[in-house]
Parts: C-alpha cells; sequence; structure tokens
C-alpha cells in the first residue's frame, strides 16, 4: 500500500482494507496512521539488525560478511530496501516527528554500534586498532547506505544497485580494512 502510494496517499480505509482488517480493527491496534509508520520503521531497524547480527554470527570475517550481503535476496528480506522512495519518505517522516525522535534514534545508535563493533573488531584482526575512529566510520556507512539509497532513486541508470557495498568495499581498501 505504502510502496505503491506513499505515506501521504494512503488513506486509513485503504491501509486497513489492503490488511484485512475493519476501519475499527486497524484503530484497535493504532491511533493513528503516524503510529502505523513508525512502528513499521522501528519494525524495519530491528529486523534489519537482527538479520545482520545473523549474517556476522555464520561468517566471522569481514570479507566473508560482505560478500553474503552482497548474495543476500534484500528485496525479499528488506521490505524498505525494495522501496528506495518509501525509506525516504518514511526518514523525512521521523525527522518530522519530534516526539518520536529520541525513541527511534535508540535504533539508529544500534545500528551505528552494530557496525562500529564490525569495525573494531576487524581492525583487531588487522592490527591497526586505534588508526580510525569505529563510531564514526558506522556513521559513514550509514551516511553512504542513505545516500546511495536517494542516489538510485533519482539516476538509476547510473547509480547501479550494488553503488553501497562498491563504495564500502572501496572504503575498506582505502582505510586498510581490506587486504590489497
Amino acid at each position: 500500500m505504502f510502496e505503491a502510494d506513499g505515506i501521504g496517499g494512503a488513506s486509513i480505509e485503504a491501509i486497513a482494507a489492503a490488511a484485512g482488517f475493519t476501519r475499527g480493527a486497524f484503530y484497535s491496534n493504532f491511533k493513528s496512521k503516524d503510529e502505523l509508520i513508525i512502528a513499521m520503521l522501528e519494525d524495519h531497524v530491528e529486523q534489519s539488525i537482527r538479520r545482520n547480527m545473523d549474517i556476522l554470527a555464520q561468517h566471522d570475517n569481514l570479507d566473508d560478511f560482505i560478500a553474503a550481503l552482497k548474495a543476500m535476496d534484500r528485496t525479499r528480506q528488506d521490505p524498505l530496501g525494495r522501496s528506495p522512495l518509501l525509506h525516504m519518505e518514511m526518514i523525512l517522516f521521523v525527522a518530522r516527528a519530534e516526539k518520536r525522535r529520541p525513541e527511534l534514534a535508540k535504533r539508529l545508535r544500534a545500528r551505528r554500534k552494530l557496525i562500529a563493533d564490525i569495525v573494531e573488531a576487524t581492525l583487531k584482526g588487522n592490527g591497526r586498532n586505534g588508526s580510525l575512529n569505529p563510531p564514526w566510520m558506522a556513521s559513514v556507512v550509514l551516511a553512504l547506505e542513505d545516500g546511495f539509497r536517494l542516489h538510485r532513486l533519482i539516476d538509476p541508470e547510473t547509480t547501479p544497485a550494488d553503488s553501497f557495498l562498491r563504495a564500502i568495499t572501496d572504503l575498506r581498501r582505502r582505510t586498510g580494512l581490506a587486504a590489497e
């Protein structure tokens, strides 16, 4: 529903009908469409962290982890990954929902921490502990992901689907996090 019509274009009636619920059933679960959207974004972040942790548990080095990310069918696993416009729309929605920002900021910090922990473990494994700031690198990685998502939306012809992971590979080489 949201993928096709966007946040603004999806009415509560249409959302309820697409889910097989009545309007009353919708309101018994959510106070408003805004609450549903925030719950969807929170769920997306939690699933993303869990999915990455599962992949990380199966692949103990960064090269294998990135290869597994490249091989993963993100369109099935990640509804916001297959709809970058909706993802950006949700990010902007949250930015406007000032009262809910602290809750969602916690989830963003959890994503940053996951990436920072991966960077730190890689640095230690490469004997380069202390050469980079893992929390800052995690912020850069998340900004790259959002940036490539937006660029792919605007210009898909020159922004391949794998742009983000290609950029991570290049960044790893240039920072010494990857073997040359």
